[in-house]
């Protein structure tokens, strides 16, 4: 028989993974410990799309995650960032399974996009809530209710849901003035060969939006901080966001570095990589 997949963090790469968060011992599995968790991980852990740039493979086992993200100093997207999540709030004794959506930022709100989002499903004490750290710029910094339609507000931008036929859900975010669609999901079961299925169209479809990009992103108190591909910005809460383009691979990686915290990988292939993207 093959062995099983691993599907627990052993227990040093647990700890690791606390202290990254500011944890000196596992919190107890709560709303208040989720509101804290979400927040403190999309400011400890970076979105990145650097594989993707380099057209690198992007391996989702737990393995190359833990790996990738506790201990190379990289981010990662999505399947990634909320699959790593996803195994420490099972593991922190948080009920908590996959979902699946369809990303429609920048679209049309009827579009029909692959399933290429994954986010969690939390029930605490009877309610459910949706938790997702692996949405680039616009990642919800707090858990939203699933069955409120109302605003709900989180440490950045308010949020909301609503319900549409067939079981599905709509996230939108108050931009400005504007409520603006992220994506739509429902709750169907998911099992990982749907996440393998869905991060292979993320990372080596031809039409991927992310193949051959870099998308990088962070929050932090009260701010974040976005880089696609060379222009730079940072988005202050009721303020005009700042940006600045990058002039080139200096600056680009500089600027992963500096603000963004990351350890790089081979900067000559990066290089190249980004003078490849400014060209195209």
């Amino acid at each position: 028989m093959s062995p099983q997949p691993e599907s627990t963090l052993p227990q040093e790469d647990l700890q690791l993974y606390l202290q990254r968060l500011g944890y000196e011992r596992a919190p107890a599995p709560t709303l208040d410990s989720l509101r804290e968790l979400q927040r403190r991980h999309s400011h400890a852990f970076v979105f990145e799309t650097i594989n993707s740039l380099l057209q690198a493979p992007i391996p989702i086992d737990l393995p190359s995650l833990r790996r990738k993200l506790l201990h190379d100093g990289r981010g990662g997207y999505c399947y990634e960032l909320n699959g790593l999540f996803l195994t420490l709030l099972q593991q922190l004794g948080f009920q908590a399974r996959g979902l699946t959506g369809r990303v429609l930022m920048g679209g049309p709100e009827d579009a029909v996009t692959a399933r290429t989002h994954l986010v969690a499903l939390v029930e605490i004490d009877r309610e459910r809530w949706i938790a997702d750290v692996g949405f680039g710029g616009m990642v919800p910094t707090g858990p939203l209710r699933l069955d409120e339609t109302g605003e709900q507000t989180t440490p950045h931008e308010p949020y909301r849901l609503e319900r549409r036929d067939a079981g599905q859900y709509l996230l939108r975010a108050k931009v400005g003035e504007e409520w603006r669609a992220m994506y739509v999901f429902d709750l169907a079961p998911q099992e990982q060969i749907d996440y393998v299925v869905g991060n292979w169209y993320v990372s080596s479809h031809p039409q991927s939006p992310f193949r051959g990009q870099l998308f990088v992103a962070r929050t932090g108190p009260g701010w974040r901080k976005t880089l696609n591909n060379d222009s730079y910005a940072v988005h202050r809460l009721g303020q005009p966001s700042e940006r600045r383009e990058l002039a080139g691979a200096d600056e680009v990686i500089e600027v992963l570095r500096e603000q963004f915290g990351l350890r790089l990988p081979d900067e000559a292939a990066l290089r190249e990589a980004i003078g490849r993207q400014r060209a195209a």
